[in-house]
């Protein structure tokens, strides 16, 4: 039987004993791996792979020895309770010897559970699980996690409060990383926010995001973006010495401010501009793109965005001979003097 992403969200959190097995599948691993973890901590509890009610085979394994799987399902271990045979990074060669694991199942078996690739719809393993009357098939992708999935996530780990201005932000951050990503930074804001009863804000998620490791490209563009003329001298310094290129700098530079360009541009305001970006901008960040963007204006940024081409076709051209930081440091100090003017 299919499962639809809806009905799966809830199955893995409270699978049913009684199966025969499941079938995940998609393009995605690390998405797969997350949910085939979930499931089974939930099928046998969190001691039961050290009580050996978990048999794990790799696909090799059982190309090597097409009864493995079945010996497994059928193997009684000392320890009571529900067993699991997990079979990863299945392919349509194993459909063999997993469809006769299926066919010989009978109630108390260890339930199959089997993880593949992205399967067709007319893949022999994915009809298998698919037409089974005790089994279940479903296909992860990747969409972004739902707001029920998000939720879910953070209840895992105790966090409940959950302020007005945060769950936006959680949201944006859960679509921006990767699913792993993402558990690992709902699991440092349970640290984070541990034996602290207010509710969960902007500001704590921005202190658990994964930092970004442009921090002191971020500096340098906020001093420009923000007319600080005097500062960007040693900030320049210090990208010089990390070993900043040039280029790289005038890239980050245009995207920036081709970011302010397109909020302060659109049609319902700068606010506006900034909530339909994506990557999605969240917290302080997203607040301090929204002033510079505000306090630019479109044709300013436009003005703003000619001074970063002609820099970077500059730096581009094969009879340039200046140093190309002492161009990019010019064309910042430019940029931070048309910000101070009003």
């Amino acid at each position: 039987m299919k499962l639809s992403p809806r009905d799966a969200s809830r199955y893995f959190a409270r699978p049913e004993a009684g199966r025969t097995g499941l079938l995940i599948y998609g393009p995605d691993a690390m998405r797969i791996a997350l949910k085939r973890q979930e499931l089974i901590a939930a099928l046998i509890g969190p001691g039961g792979e050290e009580e050996m009610r978990l048999t794990r085979m790799s696909a090799g394994d059982l190309r090597k020895d097409p009864a493995l799987l079945l010996d497994a399902i059928k193997a009684q271990g000392f320890f009571p309770g529900p067993r699991v045979a997990f079979v990863e990074d299945a392919t349509e060669a194993l459909s063999a010897p997993i469809m006769a694991a299926l066919a010989d199942w009978q109630e108390g078996d260890a339930q199959i559970i089997v993880t593949a690739n992205q399967l067709k719809a007319t893949s022999k393993l994915r009809k298998a699980f698919e037409g089974h009357a005790n089994a279940y098939a479903v296909g992860i992708y990747d969409d972004p996690p739902s707001r029920a999935e998000i939720e879910g996530s953070l209840a895992k780990v105790g966090l409940g409060n959950i302020g007005s201005d945060a769950m936006p932000d959680l949201t944006a951050l859960a679509q921006d990383l990767d699913p792993g990503d993402f558990r690992q930074t709902v699991e440092k804001l349970a640290l984070y926010k541990l034996d602290d009863d207010t509710p969960v804000n902007a500001g704590d998620i921005t202190a658990c995001a994964p930092a970004s490791t442009e921090a002191d490209l971020d500096d340098v563009l906020n001093i420009v973006a923000e007319g600080r003329s005097s500062e960007i001298g040693p900030v320049m310094r210090r990208l010089k010495a990390q070993g900043t290129q040039p280029v790289s700098l005038c890239i980050g530079a245009t995207r920036h401010f081709r970011a302010l360009y397109t909020a302060a541009s659109d049609p319902g305001g700068a606010a506006q501009g900034i909530g339909r970006m994506r990557p999605p901008i969240f917290g302080p960040r997203r607040d301090r793109m929204l002033r510079q963007a505000q306090g630019w204006g479109a044709p300013k940024l436009e003005q703003a965005l000619t001074i970063l081409t002609d820099t970077d076709l500059q730096l581009r051209s094969a009879g340039q001979r200046a140093p190309g930081m002492a161009l990019v440091e010019r064309a910042l100090i430019r940029l931070a003097m048309l910000a101070a003017m009003r």
